[in-house]
C-alpha cells in the first residue's frame, strides 16, 4: 500500500488519531520490523534471554533514555514465596544487560513481579547491580509495611508502588488509596496492572489519588475494541488530569492479530502517543512473564521498539517519552 492509497483522513468516531494516521503509523511499523529482521540476519550480538531475534533496533534512543518496565526473576538467590504450577525462569541482571545491547536504552526501572508477593529483595538486589544513577525500582507492599521499611525502600531506589490485579499475590484494590497515602510524603507514585474492566470498576479507587498514577500495558485495552473500548476514554481522563502516566508496553497482551506486527494493539499505542505524548513512557516488559509461561508468542524486543518509533514519528516527543517523562517520574 503507498501513502496515496491510505484510507481518508476523517477523525475516527472513537479516538483522536485519524485513520490515515493509524495506516501510516502501522505501515512504519512494518518497515522498521522489517528492517529490524534483515539486521537480525546478519547481527553479531548474543541473543538475549527471552526474547526472540538477534538483531539491535533499527530505531536508535536518544542518550539516557529509560525502560520503564522490567523484571528480574532469580529464585536461585531470592527464592518465590508463592509457588505456583509454572514458576517464571530464571531471569538475572546479567541477562538484561544483553538485551540492553539490542535496544540501546541506559536506565532502567525494575518493578517487583507477582511471584515475589511483597518480597522486594530482589528488585532492591537487581536496582543496585544496575546502580543507583540508572536505576529505579516499583516495589509491591501491603498494610503491614512500617515507616522505617518505607524509607528502607526508598533508600534502595524505590520510588512507587504496584498493584498487580491480573495475578495473585500483593495487595488487593481495596488497599489503593490507604497506601497511596502512606507512601504520599515519600513523592512515590501507584502503578496498577489490571484489565481494561478492571479499571473500569476501579475508577472510583484510582481517580483523585495523592499520589501519581501510572497505568500498565496501555491499560490491557483488547485489540478487538481498540480505542472504542470505554476504558480508552475513561484513561484519557484521568491523563487530563495532570496526574496519571501511561505505560506504551506489552502489546502483545489482548492481541487476537498476534505477531509480528499486532496491529490492533498498535493502533491503541499510537492513539494513546498521540493524544498525550507528555504522560506517556516506555517500556520492554522483558523477560516477557506471559511468553516464558507459553501463553503468547515471544516478542522481539528490538522489533518492539522499532514499533513505538512508528507510533511516535517526532524526535522531540520520542526524547519526551524515553528520557525526559523517567526523569520527572522516577528522578533520574
Amino acid at each position: 500500500m503507498t501513502p496515496e492509497e491510505l484510507p481518508d483522513d476523517r477523525p475516527l468516531a472513537f479516538g483522536p488519531v485519524s485513520r490515515r494516521t493509524l495506516m501510516r503509523g502501522a505501515l512504519a511499523g512494518m518497515a522498521l520490523a522489517a528492517a529490524g529482521a534483515g539486521a537480525a540476519h546478519g547481527a553479531t550480538d548474543a541473543q538475549a534471554p527471552f526474547s526472540s531475534g538477534t538483531g539491535r533496533a533499527a530505531y536508535r534512543v536518544p542518550g539516557q533514555a529509560a525502560d520503564c518496565h522490567m523484571h528480574v526473576f532469580d529464585p536461585d538467590r531470592f527464592p518465590y514465596p508463592l509457588p505456583t504450577a509454572t514458576p517464571p525462569p530464571k531471569a538475572t541482571v546479567a541477562d538484561y544487560r544483553l538485551l540492553q545491547r539490542r535496544t540501546g536504552t541506559k536506565r532502567t526501572v525494575v518493578v517487583t513481579p507477582s511471584n515475589y508477593g511483597t518480597d522486594n529483595r530482589c528488585t532492591l538486589d537487581a536496582i543496585s547491580q544496575l546502580g543507583l544513577k540508572d536505576a529505579r525500582g516499583v516495589a509491591v507492599i501491603d498494610n503491614t509495611f512500617s515507616d522505617a521499611q518505607l524509607r528502607d525502600l526508598h533508600d534502595g531506589g524505590i520510588r512507587g508502588i504496584r498493584f498487580n490485579l491480573t495475578r495473585p499475590g500483593g495487595a488487593g484494590a481495596e488497599l489503593i488509596r490507604p497506601l497511596a497515602e502512606r507512601t504520599a510524603g515519600l513523592g512515590w507514585h501507584v502503578q496498577i496492572h489490571m484489565t481494561a474492566e478492571g479499571i473500569l470498576e476501579n475508577l472510583e479507587r484510582i481517580t483523585d489519588l495523592p499520589t501519581g498514577l501510572v497505568i500498565d500495558h496501555m491499560g490491557r485495552i483488547p485489540g478487538s475494541t481498540g480505542t472504542a473500548h470505554p476504558a480508552y476514554t475513561a484513561i484519557l481522563r484521568l491523563v487530563d488530569t495532570g496526574n496519571t502516566w501511561v505505560k506504551l508496553s506489552g502489546v502483545y497482551h489482548e492481541s487476537p492479530v498476534g505477531p509480528p506486527f499486532y496491529s490492533d494493539r498498535a493502533a491503541v499505542g499510537a492513539a494513546f502517543a498521540h493524544a498525550a505524548p507528555e504522560r506517556m513512557l516506555w517500556g520492554s516488559d522483558w523477560p516477557h512473564p506471559t511468553a516464558s509461561r507459553g501463553e503468547v508468542p515471544m516478542p522481539d524486543d528490538a522489533a518492539m521498539l522499532d514499533m513505538f518509533a512508528s507510533w511516535v514519528p517526532s524526535q522531540h516527543d520520542r526524547k519526551r517519552i524515553l528520557v525526559d517523562n523517567p526523569r520527572v517520574l522516577y528522578g533520574f
